[in-house]
């Protein structure tokens, strides 16, 4: 099971970074595209939806590798079994606050696509396809939240502040 949720993060981090390489190229398309006197419609709209999927789909792997900012002052300086009670309720918070966010993004979605919402530019796209990215990555957020929490009250999350959940 280690594997396949290390295995589903890592696939959202490849996505995240096919959307990071697809943002090089369009912002790439916009300046030539100016500089060469013709139009590409809806460039702009189209990289800004490549940094928010990149972004929603980087939060699990992300979190997965500790590198979401974490205030530690006050765990550090607590007792063993203080810091283990906060970083548990930490996680259970996290948890339902990644659910509730889950969730609703994938309920935008749904939406989008149910009412034919689409872009207020001159590509019109329909939104429910680009919010798919913020949706799934919500999830897989969700997912990763959840997977710590509960490695936590069985006592195999070793550190907070780092990847703990390592392949077996």
């Amino acid at each position: 099971m280690r594997r396949a949720l290390n295995s589903l993060y890592m696939l959202a981090a490849y996505l995240a970074a096919a959307c990071m390489v697809l943002l090089v190229i369009m912002v790439m398309l916009g300046i030539v595209s100016r500089l060469a006197g013709f139009n590409v419609p809806g460039i702009d709209a189209y990289a800004g939806y490549l940094m928010a999927g990149a972004g929603f789909l980087a939060l699990a792997h992300t979190f997965n590798k500790g590198e979401h900012i974490r205030v530690t002052l006050l765990i550090q300086k607590t007792p063993p079994k203080v810091a283990r009670a906060l970083e548990v309720w930490s996680l259970f918070a996290a948890s339902v606050l990644a659910a509730l966010f889950a969730a609703y993004s994938i309920r935008l979605s749904w939406q989008s696509h149910d009412f034919h919402d689409i872009s207020t530019g001159n590509d019109a796209t329909p939104l429910w396809i680009p919010q798919i990215a913020m949706a799934l990555g919500a999830t897989v957020f969700f997912i990763a939240v959840l997977d710590a929490f509960i490695a936590e009250l069985q006592g195999k999350r070793l550190n907070a502040s780092t990847d703990l959940l390592k392949s077996e």
